[in-house]
């Protein structure tokens, strides 16, 4: 269905790629004709540019800071949040901003006739959307990536399972109604809250009085927006920290845990390796 070519993570203020010369974008950094306040982007020309196969489609999720794609007439610019997918045989052109450093997830990858059975892949146009499920679609990325770049055994095929999940919740999410904008206000206000008391017990009684709504109501519009109940987003926030903490800190898995909010150390690998395919003991060993 899908053939991985490539996962990899970019960082930084000076990249470039392009499927094949094109006509020169335009100047303007915004389509109000406002000049960059920074400098103007350089010709798209660039002999420094990336080429990327044009006969691949790829997948791009921006984790970080700005940059701009120019497809035929239309200019993208990707902020955090954004996802990206570009079909094959689609021609462009992106940069990143001018002394503005950006993270982003990058996939790209062959598709078969079969795989466009998925609504998002057998679209001929590119598609740009913000993610409700951002952080747990990202976490997923991140697994791909570090698969992929550690040559893990069957890391390819994972690949493949997670790119095809990710693609099916995206074309399902296009069924959907937008959420409204205060739907979207509320659901942001309670996800700070948990940012801000994960390692602690988080209720829905908690929520709903963050947004000055019922219990069951605060519930339902999270799943709704975030597409994760309110545990497994509290228990992604969590393992999101203990990766950072196994890799860089002298913290043992017990102290970790402690830390997290788990009592029972067990129950903590459990839920480490459910959600990361690894033990917390690989990632320890992973230190310089």
């Amino acid at each position: 269905m899908i053939r991985i070519e490539n996962v990899r993570q970019d960082r930084g203020t000076d990249w470039f790629e392009q499927t094949k010369v094109a006509d020169a974008p335009p100047n303007d950094w915004d389509e109000r004709g406002d000049e960059n306040p920074v400098e103007r982007l350089e010709n798209p020309l660039d002999e420094r540019a990336d080429k990327c196969p044009a006969a691949l489609a790829t997948l791009v999720a921006v984790t970080y800071g700005r940059l701009v794609y120019w497809i035929g007439e239309r200019k993208i610019i990707l902020e955090k949040g954004d996802f990206l997918y570009l079909p094959p045989h689609t021609a462009y052109y992106a940069k990143s901003i001018p002394s503005v450093f950006h993270e982003k997830y990058v996939v790209t990858f062959a598709l078969s006739e079969d795989a466009r059975r998925i609504p998002l892949f057998g679209d001929a146009e590119p598609a740009h959307a913000r993610q409700g499920m951002y952080e747990w679609m990202i976490e997923r990325l991140r697994t791909m990536q570090e698969e992929w770049s550690e040559q893990t055994p069957f890391a390819a095929l994972r690949a493949e399972a997670i790119l095809c999940e990710l693609a099916v919740l995206w074309s399902r999410d296009r069924l959907r109604e937008p959420a409204a904008p205060s739907s979207t206000r509320m659901a942001e206000r309670m996800k700070d809250y948990v940012a801000s008391h994960y390692r602690e017990r988080v209720t829905k009684d908690e929520l709903g009085a963050c947004i000055g709504r019922t219990p069951n109501h605060a519930a339902a519009l999270f799943k709704r927006v975030t597409g994760q109940t309110i545990s497994a987003y509290v228990h992604a926030a969590r393992i999101k920290t203990a990766v950072y903490l196994l890799s860089d800190s002298l913290l043992t898995v017990a102290e970790i845990a402690e830390y997290l909010g788990y009592r029972d150390v067990s129950y903590f690998q459990r839920i480490f390796k459910r959600t990361t395919g690894r033990t917390p003991t690989d990632y320890m060993s992973r230190k310089p």
